[in-house]
C-alpha cells in the first residue's frame, strides 16, 4: 500500500478511496475561499466593504485552518473530536455563504460533500 508522504500523517495508510476524498476534500478547500470571496463581493455595501470581506472572511477561514487543521502539521494540534467539529464548522461557512447569496443548491450539495468527505476521512484512518 502507498505510504504517506513528506509533512503527512506516518499513521495513514493511502488506498484509492483516500486518495480519491483527499482530492475532494482540497477541493473543498479552495471552494471554501471562493465562496467566501463570492459572499463578501455580494454581500458588502460600498466598494470598500466588499474588499474588506472578500478579503478579510477566507483570510480568516485559512487562518483558523492553518492553526489547527494543516495537513503538515497545525500550529495548535487538537483532540480528533475538536478537530472534526472545527472542520465542520469551518466548511460548513461555505453553504452558508452560498445559501444567502441565492446558490441553494450548490449550497446543498456542498454541505453533503462537506459531511461525506469528513466522514470518510475520520472513519478510514
Amino acid at each position: 500500500m502507498p505510504t504517506a508522504g513528506p509533512g503527512a500523517d506516518p499513521g495513514r495508510v493511502w488506498t484509492p478511496l483516500t486518495v480519491v476524498n483527499a482530492g475532494v476534500a482540497f477541493a473543498l478547500e479552495i471552494g471554501l475561499l471562493a465562496a467566501l470571496c463570492y459572499w463578501g463581493v455580494r454581500t458588502g455595501g460600498s466598494t470598500l466593504v466588499k474588499i474588506v470581506l472578500a478579503v478579510g472572511a477566507p483570510a480568516l477561514a485559512a487562518t483558523v485552518w492553518g492553526l489547527f487543521l494543516a495537513a503538515g502539521g497545525p500550529t495548535f494540534p487538537l483532540p480528533t473530536a475538536a478537530r472534526i467539529v472545527i472542520k465542520l464548522l469551518v466548511l460548513g461557512t461555505a453553504p452558508l455563504a452560498l445559501a444567502a447569496t441565492g446558490h441553494r443548491v450548490l449550497a446543498a450539495v456542498f454541505a453533503g460533500l462537506v459531511v461525506l468527505t469528513v466522514a470518510v476521512e475520520y472513519t478510514t484512518g
